[in-house]
C-alpha cells in the first residue's frame, strides 16, 4: 500500500465497529463515545456518518457530527459528494430482531472501491440478499458473538459474499468492556493470506488483491 498520497483512500479503525474512509470526504461508520465501553472515543468527524443501529455503542454521533454532516439511519439509496450509499435490511439476532431489533447493512462506493458494512449483523444472510448487495470489495464484518455473528457464522457469510478484503471488526480488545470473544477463534478458521495493518492503512483500486485476504487492525 502506499503513502498518503492526494488520491488515496485511508481506512483507519477507532476500535469496536467504528471506522473512518476518507479520501476527499470523511464516512465514517457506527460511532461510540468510547467511555461506555471502555475504549478510546473516535478523534475525528465526519462528513458522512452511517448507523446501522440505534445501540449506544454504534449510534453516538454527537462524538464525530460537524456542521453539515450527513448522518444515515436508514436504507434508502442515495449518493453523496460522489459516494453511492444503499443500505439492507437485516436483523441483530437470529429471532428476526425479537431480541434485539433490526440492523442496517450498508454499501458505499468510494473511490471504485465497493464497502460492506454489516453493521451488527446476528444471523447469515439469505441468497436474495447477497444477490442485492452483488459484489464487495472490501467487508467489515462483526466476529465477536453474543450479540452478533460469532467466527464460525461470520466465515459462512464471507464466504458466501466473497469479498476481496475482509476486516474483522466488533470483537474483545484491550479495555473493551463488552463481553465479546477475542479475534483468535476468526484467525484460527482463516485460510487467506493475513495482513496486520496496525490502525490504519492507504488503498486504492488498482491495489485490491486478487486472491482474498485478511486485514487486522489494532489500535
Amino acid at each position: 500500500m502506499g503513502g498518503g498520497g492526494q488520491d488515496m483512500l485511508q481506512i483507519r479503525w477507532h476500535g469496536h465497529a467504528c471506522f473512518e474512509i476518507t479520501n476527499d470526504v470523511t464516512i465514517i461508520t457506527d460511532p461510540h463515545d468510547g467511555k461506555s465501553i471502555g475504549i478510546p472515543a473516535p478523534a475525528i468527524t465526519g462528513d458522512i456518518i452511517l448507523v446501522s443501529h440505534d445501540h449506544y455503542d454504534h449510534n453516538s454521533v454527537k462524538t464525530v457530527e460537524k456542521p453539515g454532516a450527513k448522518i444515515i439511519t436508514d436504507g434508502r439509496k442515495r449518493t453523496i459528494d460522489s459516494v453511492q450509499i444503499q443500505g439492507y435490511d437485516s436483523f441483530h439476532d437470529e429471532d428476526q430482531g425479537a431480541k434485539r431489533g433490526e440492523n442496517n447493512i450498508f454499501k458505499f462506493i468510494c473511490d471504485d472501491i465497493t464497502f460492506c458494512h454489516l453493521g451488527d449483523l446476528g444471523h447469515e444472510l439469505d441468497q436474495s440478499l447477497i444477490d442485492q448487495i452483488g459484489p464487495v470489495d472490501i467487508l467489515f464484518i462483526p466476529i465477536g458473538g453474543t450479540y452478533t455473528l460469532d467466527a464460525i457464522h461470520a466465515w459462512k457469510v464471507v464466504n458466501i459474499i466473497k469479498p476481496r478484503i475482509v476486516i474483522p471488526m466488533h470483537f474483545k480488545i484491550e479495555g473493551l468492556s463488552l463481553p465479546i470473544t477475542g479475534i483468535d477463534p476468526f484467525l484460527e478458521q482463516n485460510n487467506f493470506k493475513m495482513l496486520k495493518v496496525g490502525n490504519e492503512i492507504d488503498i486504492e483500486k488498482e491495489e485490491l488483491p486478487k486472491d482474498p485476504e485478511v486485514w487486522v487492525f489494532t489500535l
